[in-house]
């Protein structure tokens, strides 16, 4: 059980490799954490620590570095007069350690001023007020860890992410305190470590490393190649069973989900989502019943959608991964054509052409007279024409080879 799971274990866990359960049911009259992340100002921080004293509350400070603790504890006494500091860190003696932490348990602390030792193990409820100092060198993990010690109370809890005003902070950091600053709901830890994974990478599978480099490929395509890898090994691929292949469709046609008809950014984009992993007419037939009884009729740009992604799914069935238009020509690949075929295609397409070497099909599109008003780029006659090129040309030759 895991509230930010490290990279590997997250990655094993989304590409299938684990499985994994999410609890997002809060404790009852639990609130989120007003997080606040900005430059480090003394009269902020003077006034959240009078702020959490005057509700006879407690305030955990974080600086990690031991050899300069002392220090932060004399300046805070200078900011607050009178205040009662704890200090804990882990190069104390484990039983004075132990005496202050149930000192600041038993209330006999204001302040307890500690590295991140604390990060986890720790339950006090009175304590609502977290100040972490330097946070621009905290781990995305660690800096919601730390938030995780306040708010576990009935009382509203705040966080301050602070970091030095005098040097710029790096591309990373920022990173992470935008993620941290972003992600205050009860339960953000999965999209916090979410995050965390894309920014660290997901280390090794096999091996020891908890994180590793992914940007060379991107964070989408990496997900994607592991997920189809997984699949692969889960379907018999080693079987010698025919592997999933995609089919990219490019044709000029105007086809989307117009945002007059569906206006949720959101849910045009799970449509979208839903419409390509379709994998039958079937499926493609109760979205458009469920867009037709939850967004009302079905403009005509919609339509051509649910056309080409059905056309795509029939070329795909006809072992194609590649259909394009190109110039003047449609580009279909791979095909193999035999002898017979070849004749037919000139016959019926004057002026195709076929690569063999390179398993390349580039049918000649039939031309308008000059007298006649051409088709505008979006006219259905362009799927039409794809789809009869299909049936006519590549499918006899799939159903002659019985594959």
């Amino acid at each position: 059980m895991s509230a930010t799971p490290i990279p590997r274990t997250l990655e094993m866990a989304i590409t299938g490799i684990r499985e994994m359960s999410n609890i997002t049911t809060p404790p009852e009259e639990r609130h989120p954490v007003l997080t606040y992340v900005g430059p480090y100002d003394e009269k902020q921080v003077s006034a959240a620590i009078n702020r959490e004293l005057l509700r006879d509350g407690q305030i955990f400070f974080i600086h990690n570095r031991v050899e300069s603790i002392e220090a932060v504890a004399e300046r805070i006494k200078k900011l607050v007069p009178g205040i009662r500091i704890g200090i804990a860190h882990g190069q104390m003696n484990e039983r004075v350690l132990e005496e202050v932490i149930l000192a600041f348990w038993n209330r006999e602390f204001d302040l307890l001023l500690c590295t991140t030792i604390i990060e986890s193990g720790i339950d006090i409820p009175n304590a609502n007020t977290l100040i972490v100092d330097r946070s621009d060198l905290f781990g995305l993990s660690q800096l919601h860890q730390l938030r995780g010690r306040v708010g576990r109370s009935r009382e509203r809890a705040y966080a301050y992410f602070l970091y030095p005003t005098e040097q710029p902070i790096t591309e990373l950091a920022h990173d992470r305190l935008t993620t941290i600053a972003t992600n205050t709901d009860l339960g953000a830890g999965m999209q916090v470590a979410l995050k965390d994974l894309e920014i660290r990478g997901a280390g090794n599978l096999l091996g020891g490393e908890q994180s590793g480099h992914i940007a060379e490929v991107g964070f989408d395509l990496y997900m994607r190649m592991v997920a189809d890898a997984v699949d692969e090994f889960k379907t018999g691929y080693f079987d010698e069973k025919p592997k999933n292949n995609e089919c990219k469709v490019e044709l000029p046609v105007n086809a989307h989900l117009p945002i007059e008809y569906i206006e949720s950014e959101r849910l045009r984009l799970d449509l979208y989502r839903r419409i390509a992993d379709a994998q039958n007419d079937e499926a493609l037939a109760e979205i458009s019943g469920e867009l037709v009884d939850r967004f009302g009729p079905i403009p005509d740009a919609a339509l051509e959608l649910m056309a080409v992604a059905s056309l795509r799914l029939f070329a795909k069935s006809l072992g194609l991964t590649d259909v394009a238009i190109s110039g003047k020509n449609l580009r279909l690949t791979p095909v193999v054509l035999p002898e017979s075929a070849q004749i037919k295609l000139s016959r019926i397409y004057p002026g195709s052409i076929y690569k063999n070497a390179t398993q390349i099909l580039l049918v000649a599109r039939p031309t308008t007279p000059n007298w006649i008003e051409s088709a505008s780029v979006g006219d259905t006659s362009t799927l039409t024409w794809v789809n009869s090129v299909l049936r006519e040309l590549i499918e006899p030759i799939k159903l002659r080879s019985g594959s």
